[in-house]
Parts: C-alpha cells; structure tokens; sequence
C-alpha cells in the first residue's frame, strides 16, 4: 500500500473513532429529537382491541362514537441529510488550533455518523465558486468512511465562494424535501434569494465557520497578508490602531448583514470558531429546534 495512501487511511480511522464516539455518545439521541420529532408518524384510527395500550386512545374519536379507538402510528420515515460543504481557498484559513477544513471535516463526520445511526441517508456536495462534486445520498457506514476520505483528500479545482450556486445547484438535484447543513465561513456574493427558496422546500441549517483573526487582527506591526481566494498579497500596518479598528468593525457589519439573512430566511444557524469545540454549539442548536417542536 502506498505510504499517501496508508497516511490517508490513518486520518479517516482517526477521524471515524472520534467523531463516532461524540455522535455515538452526545448526538444521536439530541439529533433525532431536533430533526426526527417522535420517530412516528400518525396514520390512522381504528376500533380499540384487547391488548392496545391505552395511550393510544383517541379520546376525541372515542367521544364522538361512542366506542374506544386508537390511533396507529407508522414509523417515521428515514431523512435525506445533505452536507454542503465550501471547499474554498479561505477555508485553508487558520490562526488557532485548527483550519476550518479541518473543523469543517470533522463537524461533517459528526453529522454522518448521527444520521446512519438515525437510519438516514447522507449526500454531500462539495462547492467553491463552482460545484466541485456531488455524492449523491446513501446508508451505511463505507459511504460514510467514503465520504471522510473524499473530505480529507479532495483539491478543489476553484479558490473562490459562491453559496448561491451551491444552493442552486442543491435545489435543482435534490427533489425530496430533506435536511441540509451549509458549512462555510460565508466570505461571497449575496445569496438570500437562493437561500429562501432553498428553505422554502427544505429545511436548512447555516454553520459559520470563522477564525479569531479574521474578524480581530492582533498587534504585530507591519504584515504581509495573502488573500487565499485570489492569491494578492497585501502589506498591512497592524501597529496602526485606526487600521485594526476598521478591520473589526467591518467584520462586525459582515456578521450582522449574514445574521440578518439568515433570520429573513428562517434558517437556524450558529458560528464556530476554529479556537473552540463544536460540541457546545452544535448542542445548544440541536436543543433550540428541539424546543421548537
């Protein structure tokens, strides 16, 4: 076996064994109560038989025929969960402990493994500013595995973004309503009106990817600075404070503007920076939607 070749196969076992344990151990249950309500669906009534449980009374039924009925449920039937995942140059971005590739690899993982454990199928797509690939959706844990490895491997042949094409594209492909997660740090062009329609249809679900330093530059004097879409690179005076100051508050209206399209879209979101665990804010997501069921 070659040596890139076993290298790549450590990474994605390394992967598979932490992320399955987080989704094994915290996701699962959080996830199928966020996304998958009760599990059951209701079908029907019909007259009560000896042997029914009595929490299946239909009491409204019952009442206006005179006789006990029950309800019957059918087990809920299995969701499509699609990964839209920016495979973009700024993703290669990383200051802290991480780059948001990795983060955003490992915040895919987590969520395949909580959807097959949830007998769910998992597809992804992988955009820059253009569609870089599409895994149509599957079952089972070697499509998982496939898709880690494709995570961990895969060049993108583009540097730039575009969530408006991705979900375009998504929308045109996936013609069953399903869940969808949109990993990216959102540095591109406007794409609210993709997004509404997209939410219109399915049920999506933003994650902001962001480094400290891109939203705070540090006093380090004069730097240069390479912008990882287009390649320029730029000499900028951090020792000035007026030029730090420009710096974040520019962030601070990039972040409200995607907070507020989000919000006029009706799309959950939350932001995890490449200095912390996802598990917390995964977390508080899963239970906010929880709440709302």
């Amino acid at each position: 076996m070659a040596k890139d070749t076993k290298d790549l196969l450590k990474k994605v076992r390394k992967i598979e064994i932490k992320t399955r344990g987080l989704s094994n151990h915290l996701f699962s249950g959080e996830y199928h109560s966020a996304f998958k309500g009760r599990g059951m669906a209701f079908s029907e009534v019909r007259e009560y038989q000896i042997g029914d449980e009595i929490r299946t009374i239909d009491w409204n039924v019952t009442a206006r025929f005179n006789a006990p009925y029950v309800k019957v449920f059918e087990e809920e039937r299995e969701l499509t969960v699609m990964v839209l995942m920016d495979v973009s140059g700024s993703e290669n971005f990383g200051t802290q402990n991480q780059q948001k590739q990795d983060l955003a690899t490992e915040l895919c993982a987590v969520l395949a493994f909580s959807a097959i454990q949830n007998n769910d199928k998992v597809g992804i797509i992988f955009f820059s500013d253009k569609i870089e690939k599409f895994i149509p959706p599957k079952k089972g844990r070697s499509h998982i595995l496939m898709i880690i490895r494709e995570l961990i491997a895969f060049q993108p042949e583009n540097k730039g973004t575009n969530v408006a094409e991705a979900l375009k594209y998504f929308t045109s492909v996936i013609k069953k309503k399903c869940t969808a997660f949109v990993i990216s740090d959102f540095i591109t062009s406007e794409f609210e009106n993709e997004l509404k329609i997209a939410n219109k249809k399915h049920d999506i679900i933003a994650l902001k990817l962001y480094d400290k330093h891109e939203e705070e530059f540090p006093n380090l004097g004069l730097i240069p600075v390479k912008d990882e879409e287009s390649g320029h690179i730029m000499w900028v005076n951090t020792g000035d404070k007026a030029v730090r100051d420009a710096f974040k508050w520019d962030a601070v209206k990039r972040n409200a503007a995607l907070q507020d399209t989000f919000r006029r879209s009706g799309v959950d979101y939350t932001t995890i920076g490449t200095h912390e665990s996802y598990v917390k804010p995964l977390m508080t997501l899963f239970k906010k939607r929880e709440g709302r069921r």
